[in-house]
């Protein structure tokens, strides 16, 4: 960064903030512009939950590049990325993306790539396990990805996991195989399906861990020490927060913490290390997958949202459900993660529509709730209260300044803050890069 930095004793330079970026719905808020954005002033990314289920499309110089597992920052020379111990990585999966990066003329070493050596694999059993829970019509249906990240975590918190680092001694590698298998083989004989061979999979671990292992560090200590010499820190999560196991629309959540505090578990700082909080919401809202939600449209108001705003997965391609915005929702998770500001994206979406509907409240069993309840039983039966503001007629496709907005879209806007109870930070609205209106760069916080 040049020249004498000055550092704090919690090794916090002056006038410069660790950016802590979290998805303020069930995700696909379009963090990918804002993240490459926030990535370019960083010098250190971190991913620090999930797995690669859900992912970013970065769009540089003309260039889209569709990431499920590597943090942003790898496809920008001179960032160092780091995939921390809170992900659940598939190897097969990391070599497959690194190379379709590689052929993209993007160049991931060591020096630009680190995975921490306590972070969890994900198996082919447990890409197994997952499909075979939802298709087989057995019990409760998720709406998962079926590549096994819930399994892999569920292994975790069992303390029977593989991790990274165990690829690095294969004497211990059969115990450690015997023991997973110990559980899910009687498992899959009673769900009926064929038992793992120990012996494949030590062949297939032993195969991919000359692919890993060089990426493999102790990223805790890596990253305090460059927190400590005042290097700028971008943390960034999969998914949103709708969808934390803890703080989410639970059953139908991910299988891991996504709420801000987790970037620091999930990489192994302390809360110390966080500075600014950047809340992603999306000016209507979206899910995909199974689970309640409130606004949702089911006319052709919602197919046109979905329609003009490409609601598609990434990774999946699977099409999202599209709804008014859910002010609750957003101001659950400004409070539960800490936001303090948030960027508002697709805001293009809703130009031509003669009014446009937000939920303020609930009703539930004819009593008014102000926020989304615990129980699935009463989510489910949550109805929303709309307040409705005129829409406008004019374009906001492009605009990069607040003289550019037609001043009905600014009042929405300003209405939104209200709401939620927090400031909208940044405002997009194309998917060009350029096309943003900032009020606040979380970085100089």
């Amino acid at each position: 960064m040049g020249g004498a930095v000055p550092v704090s004793v919690a090794g916090k330079q002056a006038g410069m903030a660790n950016v802590v970026v979290v998805g303020a719905q069930w995700g696909d808020e379009g963090k990918g512009k804002i993240v490459d954005w926030l990535s370019e002033q960083a010098d250190i990314v971190v991913r620090f939950q999930g797995g690669h289920n859900a992912g970013h499309t970065l769009v540089i110089d003309g260039v889209t590049y569709k990431l499920a597992l590597l943090p942003s920052g790898v496809v920008r020379g001179g960032k160092l990325s780091v995939i921390g111990n809170g992900v659940v990585v598939d190897p097969w999966h990391l070599v497959d993306e690194i190379d379709r990066i590689k052929a993209q003329g993007v160049e991931v070493s060591p020096a630009s790539l680190r995975i921490a050596d306590n972070a969890t694999l994900i198996l082919p059993l447990h890409r197994e396990l997952d499909h075979f829970r939802e298709t087989a019509n057995a019990g409760l249906k998720i709406g998962t990805t079926k590549r096994g990240i819930g399994p892999a975590y569920e292994d975790k918190v069992g303390r029977r996991a593989i991790r990274v680092v165990d690829l690095a001694d294969p004497e211990a590698l059969p115990a450690k195989i015997e023991r997973v298998l110990t559980h899910h083989n009687a498992l899959r004989r009673g769900l009926g399906i064929d038992e793992v061979n120990a012996e494949a999979l030590l062949s297939e671990l032993k195969a991919i861990a000359p692919k890993i292992l060089p990426f493999a560090d102790t990223v805790w200590a890596l990253l305090d020490e460059e927190r400590r010499a005042g290097k700028r820190i971008l943390f960034e999560g999969a998914q949103g927060a709708l969808l934390d196991v803890d703080h989410g629309t639970y059953p139908f959540v991910t299988s891991s913490n996504i709420v801000a505090a987790q970037a620091a578990t999930g990489s192994g700082l302390g809360p110390g290390a966080i500075g600014y909080v950047l809340g992603i919401a999306k000016a209507y809202t979206t899910r995909v997958g199974e689970g309640p939600f409130p606004t949702e449209l089911f006319d052709e108001i919602g197919e046109t949202i979905g329609s003009r705003g490409r609601e598609f997965g990434v990774n999946t391609g699977r099409k999202r459900r599209c709804g008014w915005f859910d002010a609750v929702l957003v101001r659950q998770t400004v409070r539960t993660s800490g936001i303090h500001g948030i960027a508002l994206t697709k805001l293009d979406i809703l130009d031509g529509f003669e009014e446009i509907r937000v939920c303020t409240g609930y009703m539930l069993d004819g009593q008014p709730i102000d926020h989304l309840p615990a129980s699935q039983a009463a989510q489910a039966r949550v109805e929303p209260v709309y307040e409705v503001i005129p829409g406008w007629s004019e374009t906001t496709a492009g605009a990069r300044s607040w003289a550019d907005l037609p001043a009905q879209a600014i009042k929405y806007v300003r209405r939104i803050e209200e709401l939620i109870g927090a400031p909208v930070a940044l405002l997009s609205t194309s998917p060009e890069r350029d096309d943003t209106i900032l009020m606040h760069n979380p970085f100089e916080d």
